[in-house]
Parts: C-alpha cells; structure tokens; sequence
C-alpha cells in the first residue's frame, strides 16, 4: 500500500468526520418540514457552522478523490470509513466523555478490520470490466435500493427514518466514489475535454447533492448516534461493490483470504456501531418545539 494513499485517504477521514458533527450540531435545530425538501440546504447556508462543516466536507472529498487517483477503491473506502473515529474525537471534546472500554473496542475493531481486510484482500488493480450492462446493472442496484430506502423513510422520519436515508446516502457516496475514479481516469486520458464530454462528472454531482440532502434529513430528526454509523458502514460496502464489480479491483479469492476479508468487513462495522453508540456521540437532537428558523439560530460554543 502506497504511503500517499494512506495520508491522502486518512487526511479524507478527518476532514469528513470532522465534518459530519459541525453538520449535525447545525441540522438538528433546522425546522422539521423542510425534511427531505431543498429548502433545508437554503436554510443551512445561513449558518456558518454548517458552512464550516461542508467546507471540511469539501476538502475530504478532494483529499478522497486525490486517493482515487492513486489506489484501488477496494483500499481507499476502508480507509475513509475511519471518519468515525475523528468524529468521536470532536464529539468528545463537546461532550467531555472518556473513550472508556467501548470506545477502545470500537476504536481497536474498526482500525483492526481496516487493516485485516486490506492485508487479507491485497486490493490491487486490474483491467475495468468491458461490460457495460454489468456496471449499469450495479449502479442502478445501488440508487434503486437507496430510492427505495428513501420512500420507507419518508413513512417514519422520527423512527427508523434517519437510520434508512444514512444508508441510503452511504450507497449513493460508494456509487460517487466509484464515478469519481471514472472521471479522474477520463481527465488524466483526454484532459477537460475528455472529462466533459462523458457522463460521469454530472452523475458525481448529482450524487453528492441528493446524498447531502439525504444526510443532511437524517441529520436533523436524529442523533449522530442513529445516523453516522449507518452512513460511514454503507459507503465503503457499497464503493468495494463497484469496484471489485467494474472497476477492475482484484482482491485475493482463495477461501482463507475470502474469510478473513468477510471477517474484516464485520469487525469494521461492528467498530462502527460500538463508536456510534458511544456516550461522547450527542444523544439526541433538539425538540421539535424548541426548533427555531435556521437563519435566526446562533453558532454554538465549541
């Protein structure tokens, strides 16, 4: 594993994790009927600790992308699925709780999974897959799941509504990933050009705008504790997908490494649900009459 893709990659985890909580802090005091409606973005904007979570969000975004561009997706996703660890450290800071026994398990399977998988799987790159109908069969897997989970959260937003719209936005942000490499691929062949006459960049863009609404929804009707797991274990499920499905991702297929690789896998999510129901995680977001208009809220203390 190259040494830049890990800065690269990790410096991504930090910046999104770090993120996800001035993201959330700032949601879940937005009005409730703007759930899953554009005028909840119009209304965060006013906001500068919003404003200062999706400028972090943007720079893990590049910094994740600048890891594309350099490894596999299969190596990159596990890595970026360590926000959660820079998100419970912020969160911490806020709620002023020890890491404890918890944390240390969530943090030691998380890490540990991470590094099983990718030392078990040695991702590394292969020939994209020449087939077409099997890269749109994968896509629209992906976004009619997510669409699906979207209309069953839509049915119980106070519920287990936050819970499927993180999923959902998890599966749409592998999907980006995966369209990501795409288009840096097309760039570095053919240049603007190149990367302006395919399709690729504007479905990134498409992406990242209905997976921030979808994050952004289940951001505001609940705690990061429901939310930010669900989202951190779709994602790099959902970019291991793509990858290894056309992308050309190899990963190693004889039973003892399959093992460990599935074994991986669960030790990642399995750290991403003790860190996400960590007592340092905010435990819950502000009651529905105490919400105030976005615009007219104050920045909170650090």
């Amino acid at each position: 594993m190259s040494v830049l893709v890990l800065v690269l990659a990790v410096s991504a985890a930090c910046c999104l994790g770090f993120g996800f909580v001035l993201q959330q802090n700032a949601a879940q005091r937005a009005p409730l009927n703007d759930f899953l409606s554009f005028r909840l973005l119009i209304d965060l904007v006013k906001v500068p600790r919003w404003l200062g979570g999706i400028g972090l969000m943007v720079v893990g975004t590049a910094l994740g992308a600048a890891a594309l561009g350099q490894g596999e997706l299969s190596l990159v996703e596990p890595l970026l699925a360590t926000n959660l660890l820079f998100a419970l450290a912020l969160s911490r800071r806020q709620t002023r709780q020890p890491l404890g026994r918890q944390g240390w398990a969530g943090l030691l399977l998380l890490a540990g999974g991470v590094c099983t998988f990718i030392v078990a799987g040695e991702p590394h790159g292969g020939a994209a897959t020449a087939d077409p109908m099997r890269q749109w069969l994968i896509i629209g897997a992906m976004i009619g799941f997510a669409l699906l989970l979207t209309a069953h959260a839509k049915r119980s937003r106070l519920g287990s509504g936050p819970v499927l719209l993180a999923l959902a936005a998890g599966l749409l942000y592998g999907v980006q990933d995966a369209l990501t490499r795409v288009s840096g691929e097309k760039f570095a062949e053919g240049g603007f050009a190149g990367l302006l006459t395919g399709w690729q960049p504007y479905a990134v863009l498409a992406l990242g705008v209905t997976g921030l609404l979808l994050v952004q929804s289940a951001f505001e009707t609940a705690s990061l504790r429901k939310s930010l797991p669900a989202l951190t274990a779709a994602q790099p499920i959902a970019g291991i997908i793509c990858g290894v499905g056309f992308l050309g991702d190899r990963l190693r297929t004889d039973v003892v490494a399959l093992s460990w690789e599935a074994g991986g896998l669960l030790a990642v999510v399995a750290g991403i649900m003790l860190l996400g129901l960590h007592p340092a995680m905010p435990t819950g977001t502000v009651e529905r009459a105490e919400r105030v208009p976005v615009g007219q809220l104050q920045p909170q203390p650090q």
